[in-house]
């Protein structure tokens, strides 16, 4: 998602077919990606999570992730996203 958007969970529970979403609970997402909550970065995970990105993201030139700690961020191609983490294109009505 564009940093300077929100999620709908409403919306994005829609286009996942399923019945909602909701925030992860920090200590689960923790114990999921290995990362603090501030950090989270899609790469190096400890468990094989599904990785979602609004579609137009992939249309930029470059974006800024979060690299696995508070405050470090990577500079990337979008397409790394869908070329290594086989992420899901989602459409703009889930941004609010």
């Amino acid at each position: 998602m564009h940093g300077d958007r929100m999620v709908s969970n409403k919306a994005l529970a829609r286009q996942l077919g399923v019945r909602s979403v909701k925030p992860c609970n920090p200590a689960i997402a923790q114990k999921h990606s290995g990362y603090r909550v501030g950090g989270t970065s899609p790469f190096g995970v400890k468990k094989p999570l599904p990785v979602y990105v609004e579609q137009t993201i992939l249309t930029l030139d470059w974006i800024l992730i979060n690299a696995g700690r508070r405050g470090l961020l990577m500079h990337i191609s979008p397409s790394l996203l869908t070329n290594m983490l086989q992420a899901q294109p989602i459409f703009a009505a889930i941004a609010k």
